[in-house]
């Protein structure tokens, strides 16, 4: 659906009007604040907010320091913790399923990316053109930006794309007035090098024309210094929405020199140390049950002390380029906030931030990648130790370390386990909240009718209106949980479906299943109670057949109503 034709839909739509007045709230809690000197109304013209969404790229649950880790990330964590930290937050397991999703406030299967493109190029091809499998974001969703839009808003978006490369799928046909994106997964973090070897180079746009990059290059910190310049250049008179893509920490692992030096030797003593380090931290942070366990290493990870020395040096030194890309996007977070201080804009600005989905585990060696990547790499890059993490290197940081990364959580980025789809994020608007921890179930579906709720802006889809055949958003607002004292985003009674290339679950309240194919899983349905079992260790589908069999009626419900398609067996 095109900017235009949203318009058309929409144009004699009465606006949205809620007005929350909580009188007399104070001390501790996500509830509105109402001073005489700072009150913040939901529902009046004169006080939307601007609006500013942060995606961090493969971003694990443990790796900022507000959620457990050591790398110092001080601008995020000052954000986090003055705002409301969603510790129950959901996504898809990978990118694109998570951006479509938060660009539709539905779910992924109906917005056009039920498989990543890549996967369905590759492996399955039966799936493109099946609705909710286009590999694009599809027609039959509204927007965020559009929506937006229509609503009054200037529009902006920087950074990653991933939901579609023809001229009418890229950001400047679907709602965003001005944009610079690359439109692949990922790609060089110094320069225009393409992660991968469908393409030579990697395509970036401005405002849909064909842009190039700097010579100096470096994706963070230019992202944060392109939005700011669109800020700076906007119409003022209108408030804005910044979608703030980053592609850190996303592989091939870059970063400047003086960036790396700051991390050497700080990872030698191995992922198995960091890893009970950072589940202490959580436990402290009271993130997670002071009863939970460090996972054990898996059978198919090497413990640390089995590797040899010369093997533990180039482990660690892929830690220390993550870890200063981490600490990179930090300062360049850091800089963007200082912007909005600078230009005024802070106190009415409320920022969303989470990752788009949990660590990346793979190498250029692993299943996943080994048709077509080993060769790619050993021809265009220089991976000795020395060179690793410049421009012309293309480095993973494997499993052993994204273990780390996830905490308690089992599994990783594609995976539908805790580790795969559970990330950090936070809501920051100290005008309109104070600081908590959140730790009712919320996705990243949820974060549209928010946005959407707090400009006074309109959805166009209703109940019974065929013309424009928009889907519904599946998601639902925050803004009670973030301005009242006892809110909440969804009862006890919430269900959430997850499915990503053959992998399922479902969640229920704080009971989930889970159906994992091998090596991963044992290709049927798991049930874990995630309320005193967050690693998902313990299996209590033949002790609990009842609440076994009650989600499974639930996943058949929710597949049928998003249109989820068989994946058939990939061959070896």
């Amino acid at each position: 659906m095109s900017h235009k034709r949203l318009c058309k839909i929409t144009s004699s739509s009465v606006l949205l009007v809620l007005f929350i007045v909580l009188m007399g709230c104070s001390g501790e809690g996500g509830y509105i604040k109402t001073t005489a000197e700072d009150k913040f109304e939901v529902g009046k013209d004169e006080q939307r907010p601007n609006i500013v969404v942060i995606v961090a790229d493969d971003l694990g649950m443990a790796d900022i320091g507000a959620f457990g880790s050591e790398i110092p990330t001080p601008n995020i964590d000052a954000l986090a913790k003055s705002g409301v930290q969603l510790t129950n937050f959901h996504t898809a397991p990978t990118c694109s399923p998570t951006r479509a999703m938060l660009l539709s406030g539905t779910d992924n299967h109906q917005a056009g990316i039920g498989a990543m493109k890549e996967f369905m190029g590759s492996s399955a091809r039966y799936l493109l053109e099946k609705p909710g499998y286009e590999g694009y974001l599809n027609n039959r969703v509204a927007t965020l930006p559009e929506v937006m839009a229509e609503a009054g808003y200037e529009t902006l978006m920087v950074g990653k794309w991933h939901l579609g490369y023809k001229e009418d799928q890229v950001p400047s046909a679907r709602g965003f007035q001005r944009s610079f994106t690359l439109l692949e997964g990922g790609a060089g973090h110094f320069d225009d090098f393409s992660m991968m070897p469908f393409a030579k180079k990697a395509t970036y746009l401005e405002n849909g024309k064909p842009a190039t990059l700097p010579q100096n290059f470096y994706s963070s910190p230019f992202y944060t210094n392109k939005m700011a310049q669109y800020i700076d250049e906007r119409d003022s008179t209108k408030p804005f929405l910044s979608y703030l893509a980053y592609t850190a920490p996303h592989w091939p692992l870059q970063a400047p020199d003086a960036s790396i030096a700051k991390f050497k030797g700080k990872y030698d003593e191995g992922y198995e140390v960091l890893l009970a380090n950072r589940v202490a931290n959580q436990k402290k942070m009271g993130l997670i049950p002071e009863s939970t366990d460090v996972p054990e290493l898996p059978k198919n990870l090497k413990p640390w002390a089995s590797l040899t020395a010369e093997e533990q040096k180039i482990s660690a030194r892929k830690m220390e380029i993550y870890a200063a890309m981490v600490s990179d996007l930090d300062a360049a977070i850091g800089d963007f906030v200082s912007h909005l201080k600078e230009k005024g804009l802070y106190e009415n600005t409320i920022i969303f931030f989470f990752s788009d989905n949990g660590t990346e585990y793979n190498t250029p060696e692993s299943r996943v990648y080994r048709k077509f990547l080993p060769e790619y790499v050993k021809a265009c890059c220089d991976n000795s130790y020395e060179n690793m993490g410049k421009i012309n290197s293309y480095v993973m940081y494997g499993p052993e370390w994204a273990r780390a990364g996830s905490g308690v959580h089992r599994l990783y980025k594609g995976s539908t386990a805790q580790g795969g789809i559970n990330t950090p994020a936070f809501v920051h608007f100290p005008k309109m909240v104070n600081a908590k921890k959140y730790d009712g179930f919320v996705s990243v579906m949820d974060l549209m009718p928010t946005m959407i709720e707090l400009g006074n802006a309109k959805h166009p889809y209703s109940a019974g209106n065929t013309e424009n055949n928009v889907l519904p958003m599946r998601g639902s607002s925050m803004v009670d949980m973030l301005t009242s004292k006892d809110g909440r985003v969804h009862n006890d009674d919430y269900v959430m479906g997850f499915e990503l290339h053959g992998g399922k679950a479902i969640r229920k309240g704080h009971w989930k299943i889970l159906l994992l194919n091998p090596p991963a899983g044992t290709g049927q349905w798991q049930l874990y109670n995630l309320a005193n079992d967050p690693a998902e260790q313990i299996d209590l589908s033949e002790s609990n057949p009842e609440k076994l069999e009650e989600l499974k009626l639930a996943w058949e419900e929710y597949s049928k109503a998003v249109g989820v398609q068989a994946i058939r067996p990939l061959q070896k």
